[in-house]
């Protein structure tokens, strides 16, 4: 029997003008899609001239300047919705979706299909819902007494899947599929009887205590900073009065 993490799987991954997910905009994003380990990915990319300048910042990470995108980036509203029916049509596959720190990337994309499409992420995915697989909360369950910090350059590093090209939304993705992978074999006896589905469940749980650990430990630390414990979506900010 093939288990999950030897299957198909898809991931998604997106560079943006920043991390603010109410506010910043998607610049590049990139689908990769894999039948199973060691296959060759199937590749889709998209380059977004988000309408706003990129803060230095930004550019200083993925390199994808106002210039560049300007010239070689097509208008958001059609790229938004070939990304949300792209997603849709994996989910109705029935293909896991990979992506790291879940929360950041799907909530960015549904509230770019709010302001340029009068939509939202799961009016597209009404008929197959995600079935989402988090590298960050998986190993951060899984391995939760390790020490250190969990990028996906870390994660990388702790499961010897090679990073080729960080913070290439293509590149990015391909390496969380890989640590998807990766997990699930390292700790197979504790996954390999958890479908998908089972699994995208359980992390909205496991996500919703570390974001409660996290919290607490921002209050001893006398940081002002709140942390969402919903996943793999956060929910609508409530309207202005």
């Amino acid at each position: 029997m093939t288990h999950w993490y030897d299957g198909p799987l898809a991931a998604f991954d997106t560079e943006t003008t920043g991390v603010d997910v109410e506010q910043d905009r998607i610049v590049s994003a990139a689908l990769v899609v894999q039948d199973a380990p060691g296959g060759r990915p199937r590749i889709t990319r998209w380059l977004v001239n988000p309408g706003v300048p990129v803060p230095p910042g930004a550019v200083e990470v993925h390199g994808l300047t106002d210039d560049h995108l300007q010239r070689n980036g097509r208008w958001p509203a059609p790229v938004m919705e070939e990304i949300a029916r792209s997603l849709a049509e994996q989910c109705a596959a029935a293909r896991p979706l990979v992506v790291m720190n879940a929360p950041f990337d799907l909530t960015l994309l549904d509230r770019e299909l709010r302001r340029h499409r009068a939509s939202s992420l799961s009016r597209y995915l009404d008929r197959s819902p995600l079935c989402v697989l988090d590298p960050r909360v998986l190993d951060k369950h899984l391995d939760r007494y390790r020490k250190g910090r969990r990028t996906l350059a870390d994660l990388c590093a702790q499961y010897e899947v090679v990073l080729d090209g960080a913070h290439d939304a293509a590149a990015d993705a391909l390496a969380a599929l890989e640590v998807v992978r990766a997990v699930g074999r390292r700790f197979a006896a504790r996954m390999e009887r958890l479908s998908p589905a089972e699994l995208h469940t359980l992390q909205a749980v496991w996500h919703a205590a570390q974001a409660r650990g996290l919290q607490a430990w921002f209050a001893r630390s006398g940081t002002p900073e709140a942390v969402d414990p919903a996943w793999p979506l956060r929910p609508d900010l409530p309207a202005a009065a």
